[in-house]
């Protein structure tokens, strides 16, 4: 049977949810329960599906996982023999994809970064290669499919 939530539960809900490794000790002092008492609380919490689990967020030191996408099309200055853009692009970790399109564009390629600023840096990149002519650079604002 599923509980209500008191002010302490809520307290300690709250507390978790700012720091989910916290000590029981800790937890304890800034509730002002016991630490066993800490302890049986989060159990039951666990137990009744008001803390179904716990979750990691990233900090300065990893990377963000990519959530800006942009499309750059690139113009190459030679298509037949523009292999060393192609090889260039594989090295470039951002890149999601790269298309060889006919038409009015060289290629497709498909960017996805942490950061608008780091497209940027992705399209300096691109554009500085010595096989590239010119870009235009799209983000993209939402996925339908």
């Amino acid at each position: 049977m599923k509980r209500i939530l008191d002010p302490l539960d809520e307290r300690i809900i709250a507390e978790l949810t700012v720091n989910a490794r916290a000590a029981h000790a800790e937890l304890a002092t800034k509730v002002n329960l016991s630490r066993n008492a800490v302890r049986q609380r989060i159990e039951r919490l666990e137990r009744d599906g008001a803390i179904q689990g716990y979750t990691i967020r990233t900090g300065d030191g990893r990377q963000p996982s990519a959530n800006i996408n942009a499309v750059i099309f690139v113009y190459r200055y030679d298509r037949m023999r523009g292999a060393d853009v192609l090889q260039a692009l594989k090295k470039i970790p951002e890149i999601i994809q790269c298309d060889v399109m006919s038409g009015e564009f060289d290629l497709m390629v498909r960017v996805g970064a942490s950061s608008p600023e780091r497209v940027h840096k992705v399209w300096n990149e691109i554009s500085a290669m010595a096989g590239v002519e010119n870009t235009v650079t799209s983000f993209v604002l939402s996925a339908v499919v």
